[in-house]
This record gives structure tokens, sequence and C-alpha cells, in this order.
């Protein structure tokens, strides 16, 4: 059984390791993943302004001018407000599917340079391989994403309706997860969003719920994982400590480690040692 990962407040801190990640920021009000390898680093997606996700970076000791690339998941401006002002400013090439590059035309801003990545075709960023693959959410072309540098890897999937099959496939020899736990599902229905949010949200291009984030995980165990960090939770309709006791019913006898992605700080950086 392996060891859980274990994390620490500053890059500094981070001894040999394979890869590393900073959950920068996770919720409805911006999302963004930072994700190194010691070499290349990368951020997956950058919903925050230009001036906040740099302020984090900082806040963790990492230079905003070591970044390499930014990955787009999606076009929600949650996941894209500061992709342009970033790309511009620290001469950045955003990576990202052409709907979704298409949808954001609008709101991300011109970017210093764009590539395109087909969801199902992995691409490569430096020393690190990205595996997108397609997941169901209200989006013109919503992915998920695997990455892997020398043997280890982790996934990101949040912002999904439901877990498919193929979603389940990329997913199932991750040693760290990134998933969804947006909500629970009774504080939904009871709470004050309109009756076409909530079925928006609870739909199948929506969010995942508490619940089935921990179906999800439980079809997916392996003992290679050892750290899951749960995202996107609703600030309105979720709370950290009824989504952690959910989802840790399914990783019951499996020393995994489990922890939730704040809205309003970053987390601490997670590393990972072959």
């Amino acid at each position: 059984m392996q060891e859980r990962i274990p994390v620490v407040e500053n890059i500094a801190q981070v001894p040999r390791y394979d890869l590393a990640v900073c959950m920068l920021a996770s919720g409805s009000k911006g999302n963004s993943v930072f994700v190194t390898d010691g070499t290349t680093s990368i951020l997956l997606d950058a919903g925050l302004s230009g001036v906040e996700i740099e302020r984090r970076l900082k806040q963790r000791g990492i230079s905003p001018d070591s970044l390499d690339a930014i990955v787009v998941s999606h076009e929600h401006t949650d996941h894209i407000q500061g992709v342009g002002v970033l790309s511009r400013r620290h001469r950045l090439p955003v990576y990202i599917s052409r709907k979704t590059a298409r949808a954001a035309a609008g709101t991300m801003g011109r970017a210093f340079e764009v590539r395109h990545f087909e969801c199902g075709m992995h691409f490569v960023v430096a020393s690190l391989v990205l595996h997108p693959f397609s997941i169901s959410h209200d989006a013109a072309d919503p992915a998920g994403f695997t990455i892997r540098h020398d043997g280890t890897k982790i996934g990101v999937a949040t912002d999904l309706g439901f877990g498919t099959a193929m979603v389940k496939r990329h997913l199932a020899d991750c040693d760290l997860l990134v998933l969804e736990a947006n909500h629970d599902p009774e504080m939904l229905i009871n709470g004050p969003y309109p009756w076409p949010l909530k079925q928006r949200i609870q739909g199948r291009t929506g969010h995942l719920s508490n619940p089935e984030a921990k179906r999800l995980l439980a079809e997916i165990l392996h003992p290679r994982l050892r750290q899951v960090i749960l995202a996107h939770l609703s600030e309105t309709n979720n709370c950290p400590e009824l989504a952690l006791k959910t989802v840790r019913e399914a990783v019951n006898g499996f020393s995994i480690g489990c922890a939730v992605a704040a809205q309003d700080t970053g987390s601490g950086i997670f590393f990972l040692q072959s």
C-alpha cells in the first residue's frame, strides 16, 4: 500500500519529486490548478484575475515567470478570466480546443500564442504529457485531463454532470485525483437557487454531487491512488465537512488522503515521489 502524499506550504520545501500540484482556487468564483515536474510548469485553467493568480503563486514561492503554458478545460468565465492577460504578460502559449477557443473568444482576451488540442489525443508541453478527454458539461467542448511524468499520473475531472465510462477509464490509474464534489442534493433542492438553476446543476451536463463523486471514486479505486482533492464545492449548496464525510465512505480500507480545495485560499503543494 502506498503512503499518503505529503503537502507543504512553499515550493522551496518540496524535496525531489515527479509531480507537484497546487490548487490555486476552486469554485464558481474561479478555478486554477498549478502543476509542475520541477522542470515544466503549467496552469490548468486561469479563472481568477491575472493579478490574483500571480499573488497566489507567489504565496507558495512560485514565480509566474516559471510557467510554461496555460491549458484551458472549457470556456466558462470561472475558468478563463485571467488566461489572456497572463498569456500576454508572461508570453505563455495557451492550449485549448478549437471549439472552446471559438466559444471563449469574447471573454478570454487575446493570447500570446494559441495551440489547439483535440479531446482523445495526447499532447506534450515540454516534459509533461497531457491527455484531454471529453466530459459531460454544458460547454462547447469540455475536457478533463490526465497529466503524466516519468510514470506518475494525476487526473483532473471537475465540471461534469456524471461520470461516463470514458471518464472512469482515464481516471482509473491515477496517483492523485482532483475530483468534483459540487453539492449536497438536499442542500441544493432546499436552497435559495431558482428552480431552473437547480435543474441545470443536478442535470447530466451540470455538476457532480457528493454522492455521485463517492460512487465514481468507488469504481476507480486502486492501490496506487494516494490522494483525492475534492474540487468545485458550492459555497451555497455544500460544505467541506459534508463533502469529505460522504466521499471518505468510498475509500474505507485504503490509505488515501482526502482534502478539499478552497475558493478563497489556495491549497498547499501536494508532491508525488515515485
